[in-house]
């Protein structure tokens, strides 16, 4: 029998930070699977902060949401209708539709995960695109190599709570993270294997990267712009390398954002920068996932969470990204997780 299943859609284009407005909570009925479909009924799903531009009408490397559709993203579920004898009842899936509490897909597009490995949920984090974002960042983006410093902003986010101990497999020797609050700034350190912690709310970005870093940075992996760009770029040693995986602080602007007023040391300290899409890095997954899962059993890769309970409220985990609500992967929970 079709199920009802509530689900989110895009209501309203946001011009600047997202509101409840933009965003309408909708009852759907979402019919039995046919031959090669399978219902799922989502446990999980993520509110990331590239959703903030797929918010917007422009072209991108990722289609804009509709409006008046539900939107979509990672998610993880139990399959409870099967119309594909390769997933049967009670499999326990990743797919893309999330923003909902059941999704009908093709079974093509649900991806079996091992629930004896780990929880559902870390497939939505650090063995999941999360952990996958920091491992090409720092493996083949902005290369790590044997006795670097390395700089990583958001530190306490879904991405940056991996990268310091991914830097650290790799053969950094020094990692140095920056993030808001006092509290924050102290999980860095005694949790997230940070040695070092810059609280960016303090003011000025460049002295205190030079305290913590004081030999400079040969790798920065960049997750906020603007600010913390530029006070790497200063902090940069010759020939160092930037991993360019997002621009937070931007993501709401009403207006263009100048760029940084000292781009001109990439030419004279010969840096290479260089942004990325994890999606564009595929070639990784397999190899990531054999080293995370072996790096997850023994505790050296975390997996800090921040769960909102249901749908209802997935809204306002998703605003919250930008307010630094989140202390790791910002997660939506469903009845069933």
């Amino acid at each position: 029998m079709p199920v009802k299943s509530r689900e989110v859609h895009l209501a309203a284009r946001p011009s600047g930070e997202p509101v409840p407005a933009n965003f309408a909570l909708v009852e759907a009925e979402v019919p039995d699977p046919g031959p090669g479909q399978v219902l799922v009924r989502n446990d999980w799903f993520s509110v990331d902060p590239y959703m903030r531009g797929r918010m917007n009408d422009v072209r991108s490397y990722t289609p804009p949401f509709e409006l008046g559709a539900p939107m979509d993203g990672a998610a993880v579920g139990t399959v409870v209708a099967s119309g594909a004898p390769e997933l049967p009842e009670g499999a326990t899936v990743r797919h893309y539709l999330g923003w909902r509490e059941y999704a009908l897909l093709d079974a093509a597009s649900a991806e079996p995960v091992d629930t004896g490995i780990a929880p559902a949920q870390a497939y939505l984090g650090p063995l999941g695109m999360t952990g996958l974002t920091a491992y090409a960042g720092l493996k083949e983006i902005a290369p790590v190599r044997e006795g670097d410093t390395v700089f990583v902003s958001g530190a306490a986010g879904a991405v940056g709570t991996a990268a310091a101990r991914i830097a650290r497999h790799l053969g950094a020797a020094r990692v140095v993270g920056s993030a808001g609050g006092p509290e924050k700034a102290r999980r860095v350190v005694e949790e997230f294997g940070y040695d070092a912690a810059i609280d960016y709310r303090k003011g000025d970005l460049g002295p205190a990267l030079k305290e913590a870093a004081p030999d400079g940075v040969d790798v920065y992996f960049d997750n906020v712009g603007g600010d913390h760009l530029r006070a790497a770029l200063f902090a940069l040693n010759q020939g160092g390398r930037v991993a360019m995986c997002g621009a937070i602080s931007m993501y709401n602007a009403t207006a263009p954002v100048p760029g940084p007023d000292n781009l001109g040391l990439a030419i004279s300290k010969r840096l290479s920068l260089r942004g990325f899409i994890v999606t564009d890095h595929g070639h990784l997954a397999g190899e990531y996932a054999r080293l995370a899962a072996g790096w997850l059993a023994d505790g050296s890769l975390p997996g800090r969470e921040t769960v909102v309970d249901g749908v209802e409220n997935a809204v306002g985990a998703f605003i919250g990204l930008f307010n630094g609500a989140n202390t790791g992967k910002m997660l939506v929970r469903l009845g069933q997780g």
